[in-house]
């Protein structure tokens, strides 16, 4: 018996006998982080940043996520970069890029919603007492963050305005003959959050060069804070807030 007209529509995803991931939503439970925030060069910066953002400092979120126990994707672990920005004269933070070891997170983020994700080898683990995170491309190793292990606790509800913070990036779809069909700046955040426990403490990070995995373009000159941030979360939809076509 075929898949008829009605069965493909359904799909959000192909394979049609075995999508590649499933409908959402995706609840997180234990999702835990390691965030440094540093400062760079304010040049860099914004060359990174793509209108109509807005920067203020000159800071970058380097984040390390483990996700032991995520609804329809299973387990999997992320790392990437972070840029706080205004749109609109509200403040947020630019997802600039995100490396990680699950092909469903990866299809789904991308297809679904706008995640810059790529595949990417992330770690986050303790090390006698030290919280540590590392991304390697390939066999390369990119980045190294360590952090005392739960040195101070940290407020909650500052935990949870650092990770409840608005979120944009920037949506690409192209037609069959390589045009662009869609280029958005979308936003999104998270509104169900429970944190279970939050600290901070002493941290450094070490940002290696790498030719795909461009983190140490934007260099670390100072780290500026440090939390480590245990949670249970369900991500929302993204919706579309700036469209490039029509202001070319």
């Amino acid at each position: 018996m075929r898949i008829d007209v009605n069965q493909i529509a359904k799909n959000l995803t192909t394979p049609l006998t075995a999508p590649a991931y499933p409908m959402p939503p995706y609840k997180f439970v234990n999702r835990e982080y390691l965030n440094i925030v540093y400062r760079t060069d304010p040049k860099a910066l914004r060359a990174a940043v793509p209108e109509p953002l807005e920067i203020d400092e000159p800071l970058v979120r380097f984040e390390v996520m483990w996700m032991p126990d995520v609804s329809g994707l299973g387990a999997y672990t992320e790392a990437g970069q972070v840029i706080p920005v205004r749109f609109n004269g509200e403040e947020g933070d630019y997802l600039h890029s995100m490396y990680v070891d699950n092909f469903p997170a990866i299809a789904s983020g991308r297809e679904l919603t706008a995640y810059p994700k790529k595949l990417g080898a992330p770690k986050l683990y303790v090390d006698s007492d030290t919280l540590v995170g590392t991304l390697d491309y390939g066999s390369l190793r990119v980045a190294t963050a360590t952090m005392g292990y739960k040195h101070a606790e940290l407020d909650k509800e500052i935990a949870k305005n650092e990770i409840c913070r608005p979120n944009f990036m920037v949506k690409i779809a192209t037609d069959y003959n390589g045009d662009l069909r869609i280029c958005d700046l979308v936003r999104t955040q998270i509104t169900n959050i429970e944190i279970k426990g939050a600290w901070t403490g002493p941290a450094r990070l070490q940002l290696f060069e790498h030719a795909l995995a461009p983190l140490a373009d934007l260099p670390v000159l100072e780290v500026v804070s440090a939390s480590h941030i245990l949670t249970d979360l369900t991500l929302n939809a993204a919706l579309p807030v700036y469209n490039y076509l029509e202001e070319r």
